[in-house]
C-alpha cells in the first residue's frame, strides 16, 4: 500500500469516500447544489476536482493498493479565530460542528477518513492517521483535530487509540441527513 497526494483525477473517488465518511451531510449539500442533469455524486466529484475550497483534492491523501484507491483522509488547516464562518448564516444542524472546528483554530483539521468497504480492517485507516503529523507540520500546525459522533464509537476508539483526547463536545442537532443523536466530540493530538 502506497499513500499519495490526491490529483483532480481523483475526484470521484474522493467523492464516493465523503459520502461514506460525511454521515450524509456531504449529500445533503450537494443535492441542493447540483445541476438538474447530475448526480450528487457527480456533483461531489467535481468539486473535489477543483482547487478552491476545503474540500478539494489539494487537501485528499489517499491509500492506493496497485493503482486502486483504498482510503483517504482529507484534512487542511482551519482558519484563525477572525476568519472563522458566522455561526448564524449556518444551517441549525451544521453549527454544533463548525463550533467545534473554531474551538481550534489553525490547526489540523482531519474533515474525513474513510475506506472503501472492500478494504476495511486491513489498518488503512491507521496507516493515513499515522501520516497526519507530517501533513500537519507541513501545513505549519502543532495540533490535530477532529471530530466524531458519539454514537460512532468504532471511530471514537481508533483516534483516542491513536492519542487523540476529547476536549471539548456539542449536543447534535438532529436532522435527517444523518442518523445521530447525542454529542459530537472534539478531539486534539499534539504534533
Amino acid at each position: 500500500m502506497d499513500i499519495i497526494n490526491a490529483t483532480p483525477d481523483h475526484g470521484f473517488a474522493i467523492a464516493e469516500l465523503a459520502l461514506m465518511a460525511g454521515e450524509g451531510i456531504p449529500d445533503y449539500f450537494w443535492e441542493m447544489a447540483r445541476r438538474p442533469d447530475q448526480s450528487s455524486l457527480e456533483y461531489g466529484a467535481e468539486r473535489a476536482a477543483s482547487a478552491d475550497q476545503n474540500f478539494s483534492f489539494k487537501n485528499a491523501h489517499l491509500a492506493v493498493d496497485q493503482d486502486r484507491v483504498t482510503g483517504m483522509l482529507l484534512g487542511y488547516r482551519l482558519p484563525e479565530a477572525e476568519e472563522a464562518d458566522d455561526l448564524d448564516t449556518l444551517p441549525d444542524f451544521i453549527r454544533p460542528l463548525v463550533a467545534l472546528e473554531q474551538q481550534v483554530p489553525a490547526s489540523y483539521y482531519i474533515n474525513m477518513l474513510a475506506t472503501y468497504p472492500a478494504f476495511r480492517g486491513q489498518g488503512i485507516g491507521t496507516a493515513l492517521m499515522d501520516r497526519v503529523p507530517e501533513w500537519a507540520r507541513d501545513a505549519g500546525c502543532e495540533l490535530a483535530s477532529v471530530e466524531v459522533f458519539e454514537q460512532n464509537p468504532g471511530a471514537l476508539r481508533l483516534y483516542q487509540r491513536l492519542g487523540y483526547q476529547i476536549v471539548e463536545s456539542r449536543d447534535v442537532v438532529p436532522h435527517p441527513c444523518y442518523p445521530y443523536t447525542g454529542k459530537v466530540f472534539l478531539l486534539t493530538k499534539p504534533v
